[in-house]
């Protein structure tokens, strides 16, 4: 799906997926190197959801502790949303890690790949990511484009994001 940037393609999934999929009392996980564009979303669709954010924390050296994400995980997380690459630290993180972590609890996942399209090979069916965001100028091109990938079984079951003709 294009779209104006990561930021709005993470905006999407958080809007539509959440409006489908996340109720009173739920939760979302994301990590505590998140850029803005990857927390705020989350923030904003839990506050008028009455769910919760938890933020997955990451030790002195700058890697995610991910050891505690199988326990962070329960019933109630109807997402994990992780950045490939910090924008801040540089951390790679171990995405496939995370996501078969997630996947073992039937949790999504929503990987955020602005700050890696440029330097790692992405292939999202071996990283088996339900959702990856990115932003056209990260890969030298214009301002104003970015990409939405989305695992199908997902986008038939979200809500439409915007309206409008040939919807």
């Amino acid at each position: 799906i294009f779209t104006k940037g990561a930021t709005e393609s993470i905006n999407l999934v958080a809007y539509s997926f959440g409006e489908e999929f996340i109720h009173e009392d739920d939760e979302v996980i994301v990590s505590e190197m998140e850029h803005h564009a990857n927390i705020v979303p989350w923030q904003i669709v839990c506050n008028r959801k009455k769910a919760s954010v938890k933020m997955l924390p990451f030790d002195h050296s700058g890697r995610l502790m991910i050891e505690k994400l199988s326990d962070m995980i329960t019933p109630k997380t109807k997402l994990v949303a992780v950045t490939m690459v910090s924008n801040v630290l540089g951390t790679v993180n171990p995405v496939e890690e995370i996501i078969e972590i997630a996947h073992s609890k039937n949790v999504p996942v929503l990987v955020d790949g602005a700050q890696a399209v440029q330097h790692i090979k992405i292939d999202v069916q071996k990283m088996d990511c339900d959702f990856l965001a990115f932003s056209g100028h990260k890969l030298y091109g214009p301002t104003g484009v970015g990409c939405l990938y989305g695992k199908r079984k997902w986008l038939d079951t979200m809500p439409p994001f915007l309206g409008g003709g040939e919807m």
